[in-house]
């Protein structure tokens, strides 16, 4: 039976669903400006959600549709579909079904091979090498070191060039902030004229869409201390939590002598420790 994933009806009709549609309508109908930044530089080629969203803010509003243009159409050192095959990577990370919707779409129409959403293992091996850095770019850019650099651009068959490694990390770390956006803003999906009740459902295979570019599928698929990805990270940010917890709560105790603080801080250092140098994460594999 096929995997289908299905965008939720949204909860309110405007293009976001904290930001009142009357509100959003006017911002638009008022600037002639957003119409023509729309016409010069949009990708998607009408006025989408997002668009529509930030165009409150027009200044930014331009930065952004011209940033994104340059990346997505203009001249550069990778081909177009790879483009949004990458866009897809990014947001598949933080399965934004509404990012991987539109860049779908936009792979298809520029030349992509179609076998590539059912998943990695699909996809060339120089693509399928980026996995790694979307995935600490996605969770953990601070562990990013040159190493993860160099492994991409070393001499040989599947290697990156400098230029092309280059344009691939910016629109990776792009679209993992454009994606927080779109959950910020509570973007609504895009209505879908063609479907009865406007909601928009997508299958590729047997794969979920918000797997298309992740490991899912790929067999023997282990969280070790040099895999990160999104379990070991919640596994950490609990951990963090608790600890905030109880030191919230200590600090509304009594002032405590300095023997009590001293030992809180040794207990707190220890738990530390042992949080971040946990082997095999007790948490299912999510990606």
């Amino acid at each position: 039976q096929e995997k289908r994933v299905q965008v939720s009806p949204p909860l309110t009709r405007g293009p976001s669903a904290f930001i009142p549609e009357n509100e959003v309508m006017q911002a638009n109908g008022l600037d002639e400006r957003t119409n023509l930044l729309v016409e010069e530089y949009s990708t998607s080629g009408h006025l989408d959600n997002i668009t529509q969203v930030m165009s409150i803010h027009t200044q930014y509003l331009e930065s952004f549709l011209r940033s994104q243009f340059y990346m997505l159409r203009m001249d550069g050192p990778l081909p177009l579909p790879y483009r949004h095959y990458i866009a897809i990577m990014a947001a598949a990370r933080h399965q934004c079904s509404y990012l991987i919707n539109m860049h779908v779409d936009e792979f298809l129409k520029t030349g992509g091979i179609a076998e590539w959403l059912n998943g990695l293992e699909y996809i060339p091996q120089r693509l399928k090498n980026l996995n790694e850095i979307n995935k600490l770019l996605a969770h953990r850019p601070w562990l990013i070191t040159k190493e993860h650099i160099q492994k991409l651009v070393k001499t040989g068959e599947n290697n990156w060039s400098l230029p092309e490694l280059v344009h691939a990390v910016v629109l990776l770390a792009h679209y993992h902030a454009l994606a927080s956006f779109v959950f910020g803003s509570g973007i609504n999906p895009e209505r879908d004229p063609d479907t009865s009740n406007g909601v928009r459902l997508i299958a590729v295979n047997n794969f979920c869409v918000c797997d298309l570019a992740n490991d899912n599928n790929i067999e023997n698929a282990s969280l070790t201390s040099s895999n990160f990805g999104i379990a070991d990270s919640l596994s950490e940010l609990e951990a963090l939590m608790e600890r905030m917890k109880r030191l919230q709560e200590d600090k509304e105790d009594e002032e405590a002598s300095q023997e009590e603080m001293d030992t809180r801080f040794e207990k707190e250092k220890k738990e530390s420790l042992l949080v971040i140098s946990g082997g095999i994460c007790a948490f299912p594999v999510l990606f």
